[in-house]
């Protein structure tokens, strides 16, 4: 067998000498449906207001491991107030996630973008058939530009001076 692979990559052992990134494990951590005026509010004929929060937590696992958890709340309004809501639906997608041989500041890059890229979709997903298993009609959430969610969290980070990176830290990144 030659030194060089049959694609024309570099043999498995030399490609473990540089960075990596690996997708190790996705799953649930957490999740809420509530619709609390059903099922009177199938009968109105109100216009809905959709709220929708993001937010992210990194926490380090390992020297190459880190969970990263993507939050996502819809709550869904006839009207001003929570008094008024027509479903509410929490979703946390986690995910560990293998960084080694990135410089750190490339590392907290992926953790605040690429990881969230590969959870959301997951967590979309989820939103949209609990919503629909309540009863009420499809919705899907648009694409979300995670890159530069990063961007203005970082730009925040810095004038705050703050310090630290995702990577070392238990709970950072609002997306």
């Amino acid at each position: 067998m030659s030194d060089q692979a049959l694609n024309g990559g570099a043999e498995p052992a030399q490609q473990a000498n540089g960075p990596q990134f690996s997708v190790e494990k996705i799953y649930v951590k957490d999740v809420s449906f509530e619709s609390p005026k059903a099922p009177f509010v199938f009968n109105e004929q109100t216009q809905p207001q959709i709220n929708m929060n993001l937010n992210q937590r990194v926490q380090r696992l390992g020297e190459n491991a880190f969970e990263v958890v993507l939050g996502v709340t819809l709550t869904c309004t006839a009207g001003e107030g929570d008094a008024n809501a027509v479903y509410m639906v929490e979703v946390q997608q986690a995910g560990v996630f293998g960084l080694a041989g990135f410089e750190p500041n490339v590392t907290d890059a992926l953790l605040g973008t690429q990881c969230p890229n590969v959870l959301y979709p997951y967590a979309r997903q989820l939103i949209g058939d609990l919503i629909q298993a309540g009863g009420f009609a499809p919705f899907l959430l648009q694409p979300i530009n995670f890159d530069a969610l990063y961007a203005e969290g970082l730009r925040q980070r810095q004038s705050q001076q703050a310090g630290g990176d995702l990577a070392n830290s238990e709970t950072a990144g609002n997306a």
